[in-house]
């Protein structure tokens, strides 16, 4: 259609809802070279011993690989705060995804959830249409009136707000639905909730006045076929409200598909002057729909029984509908029309552990009415959200020396901080941490009683709970958030260091056998979201990254804190330098981030992020006024800076590492210069902020723009994580060939800390305009992408990096 909409910003992730991708179907990642297959032929081993013992079970792993996501080109701005779980609305309407249980994703498409707009001229409707582009067949809603032209429509995605425009040519009338979730810096409330709010505005071009009904309608379940099909004593409420001056009308849905974690989906309109509300508090959606359609067509009005339905009974069907009217003069606008969505699911467990845990929302929404109450308070506050995200976001819009698809790219990539499999709970006063017994004091300090616990998933597909070595991608993001629960992932994570769970595990990398947990070291990540928090596994290797990330924050008062703990491990890490040069060495085993590219001896990354450390830790000692450390750190920093250059300096860049393989050793590896990232983006200040020589640096940025970002796919693609020196991408590994998002943002960032601003932004450009404009991978950023279109890891956490380029930037 011609028309724009109603106040749809110029920025963001726009597509017609008649969209078709036309790129060849992407294939999800199998390794296929000979020599990868022979390599990993030990761990394909022990992972299918293990993954048959799990599915003996009735279990799944962590990683699944026989069950990996298949792209689906649908996917559009999440609904919901931070930690509550989360809808993802698709961009073309659909209600496609469902992250209730935490972690956990189910991807049915419930064919009731959707919207239908009726328009009435002289008390004679003449126009009613599902607004949807599906034309589904068979008996479920066939009296309804389906298959919308997408033609006539556009999405536009600015998370965490979408726009979807209606041009409905023969009434003459433009339908723009916001969607809007509570999702704004530094605010601990409402950012919690589990809600969004769709406000629609109605544009009347017509000579003529109309009436206009939008009607919400959903069903009481989350799109899980195989579930549905045993649960039964489902049953829906209506509900009325009064939140200031207007009323809430609306269905609360109770659900009983997850055992011990019953929740809510309530569907709620804002009644005002002249906005009339009415319901169909219960209809099967596997009939015709007769029930919502009729109705409507006959008045623009829906009917509803009194008082609370009949519990379905097993596998029975059960669904509502709310319906918003208004009239609208010729040539003008409406009345808005608004709707909110809450899903409340207020206590939680893992796995099959007996523990619960409350979300953090409930401090302040509790009981069986929440969900009716969540709803009140967003129709009530949804106007102040959006000052808020508008006071957040439009400095950054309004910059006019920004790229256009940064600034999309940059709020877009943020969808992570909801989606991703996110918890934030309350703290209990209980002692009981991942990994093992826990310093109670740290546990239940008064910062996490107030501000909780916040934790999401390494991605969608690993389903690992804080990863930490990602937290060094990812970290900046949580300070643009909030303070408050970036602070606190800190203050949990050293609650875990210093203790140790003895449990005797096999390690499917190496297949040795060692402890869950050893003391005096940061745990790889605080487990799965399949198992109770206590039998989490962590895997060995180097956590000397914790430092880096703990000093860069120049709190004083979380140094005083944590200092101690970090002190200790950076002693446990001294024990990877074997020939006392002062710079650690890697085992050749998965002991860093790219576990599946070996490290031998000294590395360009694990050394870079070991002298930061190093750094940082220096500058901490001098803060706290420790000369003692300050000195020992400091004659530390000056040996591992000399023996890092020495060994791997090699006249251009930093050589990947000191292994006799030369096949990749002289490699020039995109990521080489993350610790001098992470030390620049410290604020730790001069007299030595670098570590490394400044020229040097430079230089090694200089040829990876030339050869891992100018030479893979001319530029278009991001930076591939490994080349040869001639220009040959490396396939020594299974990953040195990937291209890995995050990484791709993250070099970006470094290069715009030092003054390559150009090579930065064509760096990371890459990235979006091959997975999101290209590939159709918006709001499920992959991990990695190679060039014949295979995939790893959809919806991933590394991604979130590109706020380190903001940071540079500011």
């Amino acid at each position: 259609g011609n028309s724009m909409g109603h106040k749809v910003p110029n920025h963001g992730w726009r597509i017609a809802l008649s969209h078709k991708y036309k790129t060849k179907q992407f294939k999800k990642k199998f390794v296929k070279n000979n020599s990868h297959t022979i390599y990993h032929y030990h761990f394909s081993h022990r992972y299918l011993k293990y993954y048959k013992d799990l599915r003996s079970k009735n279990k799944r792993p962590c990683m699944d690989f026989f069950n990996q996501h298949a792209l689906k080109t649908i996917y559009g701005v999440p609904l919901g705060g931070i930690g509550g779980g989360t809808i993802n609305r698709g961009w073309q309407g659909d209600f496609c995804k469902w992250q209730l249980k935490p972690g956990i994703y189910t991807f049915g498409s419930p064919l009731a959830d959707q919207f239908i707009v009726s328009i009435r001229r002289h008390n004679t409707t003449i126009y009613q249409q599902v607004l949807s582009t599906k034309a589904p067949t068979g008996e479920p809603l066939r009296s309804w009136n389906w298959k919308y032209c997408g033609s006539y429509a556009y999405y536009h995605g600015l998370y965490p707000r979408a726009w979807t425009v209606y041009d409905l040519q023969g009434p003459k009338v433009v339908l723009t639905c916001r969607q809007i979730s509570p999702v704004f810096p530094h605010e601990y409330k409402d950012t919690s909730l589990p809600t969004a709010v769709f406000s629609w505005d109605v544009e009347n071009n017509g000579n003529e006045e109309v009436e206009v009904t939008i009607v919400m309608s959903m069903e009481n379940g989350i799109g899980n076929a195989i579930e549905q099909k045993t649960i039964s004593g489902l049953w829906n409420e209506p509900f009325t409200n009064a939140e200031g001056d207007n009323k809430v009308s609306g269905i609360t849905m109770h659900n009983t598909m997850y055992k011990d974690m019953p929740f809510t989906l309530t569907v709620g309109a804002t009644a005002k002057e002249n906005v009339t509300v009415t319901h169909c508090s219960s209809f099967n959606p596997m009939k015709e729909g007769s029930e919502v359609w009729a109705p409507l067509l006959f008045n623009g009005r829906l009917k509803s029984k009194p008082g609370k339905s009949a519990p379905s009974s097993a596998g029975e069907h059960t669904a509502c509908a709310v319906a918003a009217s208004c009239i609208v003069k010729p040539k003008s606008m409406g009345e808005t029309l608004d709707f909110s969505l809450v899903w409340d699911m207020p206590q939680i467990h893992f796995g099959d552990a007996g523990k619960h845990y409350r979300r953090r929302y409930s401090r302040w929404f509790n009981g069986s009415n929440a969900g009716a109450s969540i709803a009140s308070y967003a129709l009530h506050t949804y106007p102040e959200w959006e000052k808020k995200i508008d006071d957040w976001q439009n400095p950054i819009l309004d910059n006019q020396q920004l790229p256009d698809w940064y600034k999309s790219a940059l709020f877009n990539e943020l969808y992570y901080i909801t989606d991703g499999g996110t918890v934030w709970l309350e703290v209990d006063g209980k002692s009981e941490t991942a990994n093992g017994n826990s310093n109670g004091e740290i546990q239940n300090s008064d910062f996490l009683k107030e501000y909780g616990k916040f934790a999401y998933l390494e991605g969608q597909e690993y389903k690992l709970v804080w990863v930490h070595v990602l937290v060094l991608w990812c970290g900046y993001v949580c300070w643009y958030i909030g303070v408050g629960t970036a602070v606190g992932i800190l203050v949990w994570v050293s609650a875990s260091i210093l203790h140790s769970n003895p449990t005797q595990r096999k390690y499917l990398m190496d297949g040795m056998i060692a402890p869950a947990k050893t003391p005096n070291v940061v745990p790889h990540d605080v487990g799965c979201p399949g198992k109770g928090y206590r039998d989490f596994l962590v895997k060995r290797g180097f956590f000397f990254k914790l430092d880096a990330h703990v000093y860069c924050l120049g709190i004083h008062m979380l140094l005083v804190s944590v200092g101690t703990v970090c002190r200790i491990v950076m002693q446990e890490s001294m024990r990877h330098d074997e020939d006392n040069d002062g710079l650690i060495e890697n085992s050749g085993a998965a002991d860093q981030t790219f576990d599946g590219w070996c490290v031998t001896g000294p590395s360009a990354y694990c050394g870079g992020l070991w002298l930061a450390a190093l750094r940082c830790m220096e500058a901490a000692a001098e803060l706290l006024g420790h000369k003692e450390d300050e000195v020992k750190y400091h004659e530390l920093l000056v040996r591992a800076t000399q023996a890092y250059q020495d060994r791997l300096w090699n006249g251009e860049y930093f050589n990947y590492d000191c292994s006799p393989n030369t096949n990749h050793s002289t490699s020039v590896m995109a990521d080489q210069c993350a610790g001098q990232w992470f030390l620049l983006a410290s604020g730790v200040k001069p007299p030595n902020p670098q570590v490394l020589p400044d020229d040097r640096v430079k230089s090694a940025l200089h040829k990876v723009f030339s050869l891992n970002v100018e030479k893979y796919h001319g530029g278009s693609h991001g930076a591939v994580n490994g080349m040869r020196p001639h220009g040959v991408v490396d396939n020594s590994s299974v990953q040195s060939n990937e291209v890995w998002t995050g990484v791709t943002y993250a070099l970006a960032a470094t290069m715009i800390h030092k003054g390559m601003l150009k090579e930065g932004f064509r760096t990371a450009s890459g990235i979006y305009r091959s997975c999101w404009q290209r590939y159709g991978m918006a709001f499920q950023t992959p991990e990695a992408v190679r060039r014949n279109h295979t995939f790893r890891s959809l919806a991933y956490m590394r991604p979130l990096s590109i706020w380190g380029m903001q940071h540079a930037l500011e």
